[in-house]
């Protein structure tokens, strides 16, 4: 794990609904350049509470910063310094793949110079030139998770946020999406990743566990293998999720 500075900080950080508590309290912190893993079942408050880090929703109680900005206070430029890709990709469906690239450039502030140079340079990166023209809608599942995460980070953020971002593809798309997320992270860029297919959080420097709105376990996947004497982290999570008492959050 490469460690310096801490770019997500989080305590006590707490999100209620009425009576319903989604997020109980959590504290963790995430160093620079670091694979951040996020587990939890659904219902365990790990999309609340990844939506009060983005800037997206405030908390009931307690406090963070992420990327050095407060969440209570400065969530707009909270959303100015990170990435973020969801499990719906967050591409425009009815644009071109040059065109949705370029509309997040302008989105995030880019010159239009340095977004045209930069566009081209990811096109061809990901092997995309011959479908630079193609609706979004016409490319495949894979092709979409690949543009959606360059799109996330096209900006450089500080810190990139993935929601599940691996969802329904194959074994082979997955690990090439891994390596792109690898890329980033050689870049400087820290990955906040929230995942349900455990041999992915083998590649996380850490992992956090939530259960039922609080953090049940958070080390390395090596660690938290011998601390609960598992061979895999499928393994781990059950041991912790099976916890869990109620519904979906």
């Amino acid at each position: 794990m490469k460690t310096g500075d801490i770019v997500i900080q989080a305590k006590e950080l707490t999100k209620k609904f009425g009576n319903f508590t989604a997020v109980d309290h959590i504290s963790f912190e995430v160093n620079k350049g670091e694979i951040f893993g996020f587990l939890g079942a659904n219902g365990a408050g790990k999309t609340t509470a990844m939506r009060m880090l983005c800037g997206l929703s405030f908390p009931t109680s307690g406090s963070g910063t992420v990327a050095g900005f407060d969440i209570n206070k400065q969530q707009e430029k909270i959303k100015a310094n990170i990435g973020y890709m969801s499990q719906k990709f967050s591409l425009y469906e009815d644009l071109k793949v040059w065109e949705n690239i370029r509309l997040f450039g302008g989105i995030y502030g880019m010159k239009e110079k340095e977004i045209a140079t930069k566009t081209d340079r990811i096109l061809e990166h990901l092997g995309f030139m011959k479908e630079k023209n193609s609706l979004v809608r016409d490319i495949p599942l894979g092709w979409k998770q690949k543009l959606a995460f360059s799109v996330s980070v096209f900006h450089t953020p500080k810190i990139v946020f993935l929601d599940e971002p691996t969802g329904g593809v194959d074994p082979v798309t997955r690990r090439q999406f891994w390596e792109m997320i690898y890329e980033a992270v050689n870049d400087g860029i820290t990955v906040f990743v929230t995942t349900h297919y455990m041999d992915e959080a083998e590649y996380c420097d850490r992992v956090s566990i939530m259960v039922d709105g609080r953090i049940e376990a958070l080390d390395s996947p090596k660690k938290l293998k011998e601390q609960t004497n598992s061979q895999t982290m499928d393994e781990v999570f059950r041991k912790f999720a099976r916890k869990a008492s109620r519904g979906e959050s």
